[in-house]
This record gives C-alpha cells, sequence and structure tokens, in this order.
C-alpha cells in the first residue's frame, strides 16, 4: 500500500455517509447539513468523514456523480420510435430525483458555487453538464433521424427544460416532478416541430 495513509476506505461506510448527506439535506436545507450531523448518520466518526472528504460540499458531490451514474441507463436514449418520449423520460427521471432527493444539495451547492469558481466548474462538470449533454444528443438524434426540427437552436431547448426546472427549485412556486416532465417535453414538440 504505497501512497495510502490511514485504513483503506470501506465502501459500506462511503455508502452511508453519502446516502446520509443525501437524506439530511433534503430534510434539513443545506445550510443546516454539517460533517458531524452526516457522521452521526452514516454511523462513522467526523474524522472519517475528513479523511475522505474536505467538506460538505464535495460530499453532496460525490453523492449526486454516484446518483448520476446509477441513473445513467434510464437517461439516454435506448432506440426507441419516439425520442419525444425519450427526452420526457429523461426528464421525469431527473426532475423526480430533483423532487424527492438531490434538490436541496442542487440549490445549495448553486448557491455556493456564485462565490467559487473551482466549486461552480465541478458542478458543472461532473452534475449538470451531463446530463444537459444526454438532453442534447438525444434531441440532436430527434433532428438527425427526422423526428423534430431544429426550428430553435438545440442549447436553448436544453436551457428551456433545465430552465423550469431551476426555477422551480429555487422559487418553491410549484412542484418539480413528473407532471412539470410532461408539460416540458410537450414545450419541446411544439419548439421543434417540423413545420
Amino acid at each position: 500500500m504505497t501512497g495510502i495513509r490511514g485504513r483503506p476506505r470501506s465502501e459500506d461506510v462511503r455508502r452511508a455517509i453519502l446516502r446520509a448527506a443525501l437524506e439530511l439535506c433534503e430534510r434539513d436545507g443545506y445550510q443546516e447539513l454539517t460533517i458531524k450531523a452526516i457522521a452521526d448518520a452514516a454511523g462513522a466518526g467526523r474524522q472519517t468523514v475528513y479523511r475522505w472528504w474536505p467538506d460538505k460540499a464535495s460530499v453532496l458531490m460525490e453523492a449526486l456523480v454516484g446518483l448520476a451514474d446509477e441513473h445513467a441507463s434510464l437517461v439516454v436514449r435506448n432506440d426507441s420510435a419516439d425520442v419525444l418520449a425519450d427526452v420526457e423520460r429523461l426528464l421525469e427521471t431527473t426532475y423526480e430525483l430533483a423532487r424527492k432527493v438531490t434538490g436541496q444539495a442542487l440549490v445549495g451547492l448553486m448557491a455556493d458555487a456564485q462565490r467559487d469558481p473551482a466549486l461552480s466548474k465541478r458542478l458543472q462538470d461532473t452534475v449538470i453538464g451531463p446530463r444537459r449533454a444526454a438532453l442534447r444528443a438525444l434531441l440532436q438524434q430527434g433532428v438527425d433521424a427526422g423526428e423534430l426540427a431544429e426550428a430553435v437552436p438545440l442549447d436553448l431547448v436544453v436551457d428551456f427544460a433545465f430552465g423550469a426546472m431551476w426555477y422551480r427549485l429555487l422559487s418553491r412556486h410549484a412542484p418539480v416532478g413528473a407532471a412539470l416532465a410532461g408539460e416540458v417535453a410537450a414545450g419541446i414538440a411544439a419548439m421543434l416541430a417540423d413545420s
């Protein structure tokens, strides 16, 4: 074991810490989340958490990336005959995760990212960017197959799809979930309709 200090990371403890971080953040909010609370909920010591992550943002980032990896198969087109159904499925998966598990973490990290360019880049590179790229790739496949017309720039359509989610997460004026996914998919269909 060269270059590794301390005991090797226990995969069960690591998963418990990541799960606890997301659950506590969703329940109590990002501002109230502490390393101590995460460690206590996971049945781990604070030093264990600090050995693996420097702060709560890093814990949450790894938890969000892990969730994205778990749900990757749900956001990649499965070559169905209907690209808009695939778009709606991707959005529904994303919005439902935001509603149930990741919303508070995303909002808190995004707020901190406004003051921290390194965190902003990490958030874009690992959490936000891949989901945007998946949606854009689906839309491009639809255009290439003749199912959709690029009547509006695809990057703007992606902004519309995720902008609706972010606006609702931040303002809390309406829910994020499957109903919103259906409405946004219908909006995308109208935006990219073959005239």
